[in-house]
């Protein structure tokens, strides 16, 4: 099940003292010059009628949250969308899914896997090994895609450290956003802030950002400055069918460290950000049967030694954790930071 969109109606001001707005594609030129922006990440990004004033108001209107400069004619709908842009895969047969609803993250490499998990879904990240990773090898996949208009924005820095984001403040983030306690909403929420709150795997450095520009201030502090983002490419306009896809090449990018930002359901556009030390990114491109094609980033796990031993990716794959690199393609609104 998608993550439907929020039934929200109450109006919500907030004030922002003294500070002019630096818009969030702003804040990424400056930070970094030369590291274009992902399509995924500007789709996330909204710029139109931003400009360099005072901004006093957010709203949470019928169609998401609203931010503007007081000024009704210049605001800014932020909306919730109806789920990611998500990767489908499939190794040896039938599908291995994971659905986005209430469930285990399975880019939460402390889960266990449900025996739910492992049916046909049409929202699935699976995982498959190294020496896949070749000239000629085919692959069940099924890329989707959802309009920009559907996806949940971020919010400017300065608005979203206002709005709390806190498991023990849940009754306040409901109301703000006239979620229902008990519906699939409010559950997907509390999903997501409890695994932010949760503590990571050994070796790994997490953490929730609620904003472009705190995301771009975690990558920028764990690797440097000197950093380049990536995500999944699809060159399709809408969803393509699950079909065989061909490897035509697979390039391995040079770091061995990176920071990978998922991005999580949410009223607004968040990203869980966790960065290691074992790890190595490609790009990957792919052409279907079809003729469409893509541009995947994949990445692969060289230490699974201390993931769940009954995480999603061993029963997929049928291996032991720390015996050999588990990868998995990214969906594409999902970014990849590394150092160049």
């Amino acid at each position: 099940m998608k993550f439907s969109l929020f039934h929200v109606s109450t109006l919500l001001s907030l004030a922002l003292l003294g500070c002019h707005a630096v818009t969030p594609d702003v804040y990424w030129k400056s930070m970094l010059p030369n590291s274009p922006m992902p399509k995924s990440v500007k789709d996330l990004v909204y710029t139109a009628g931003w400009t360099d004033e005072k901004y006093t108001m957010v709203g949470v209107g019928s169609r998401g949250v609203e931010v503007g400069a007081g000024t009704p004619g210049d605001q800014t709908d932020v909306g919730v969308g109806r789920g990611g842009v998500a990767v489908h895969t499939t190794h040896r047969g039938k599908p291995v899914c994971v659905g986005v609803h209430p469930g285990p993250d399975p880019f939460n490499y402390l889960y266990a896997a449900s025996a739910d998990q492992l049916k046909d879904d049409p929202n699935v990240a699976l995982f498959f090994l190294e020496n896949d990773l070749h000239q000629g090898k085919e692959m069940k996949l099924h890329f989707t895609k959802v309009g920009p208009t559907q996806k949940p924005n971020f919010l400017p820095r300065q608005i979203a450290d206002s709005i709390p984001f806190s498991s023990n403040k849940l009754p306040q983030i409901y109301n703000k956003f006239s979620i229902k306690p008990d519906s699939l909403e409010a559950e997907i929420m509390k999903q997501t802030l409890n695994q932010c709150e949760s503590k990571g795997i050994k070796g790994e450095e997490k953490y929730c950002a609620t904003s472009l520009e705190s995301m771009v201030d975690f990558s920028t502090t764990k690797l440097g400055k000197k950093v380049k983002a990536i995500s999944t490419e699809v060159n399709v306009k809408e969803s393509s069918p699950l079909q065989k896809y061909t490897i035509e090449g697979a390039k391995k990018l040079v770091a061995d460290r990176a920071v990978v930002c998922h991005k999580k359901n949410y009223a607004y556009a968040v990203f869980y950000c966790h960065k290691t030390v074992s790890t190595r990114a490609y790009v990957v491109s792919l052409v279907g049967e079809d003729g469409s094609k893509a541009k995947a980033v994949a990445v692969c796990h060289t230490d699974t030694s201390k993931w769940n031993p009954k995480h999603l990716a061993f029963k997929v794959l049928k291996v032991k954790p720390g015996s050999v690199p588990v990868c998995h393609f990214l969906p594409e609104d999902h970014v990849v930071w590394v150092p160049y």
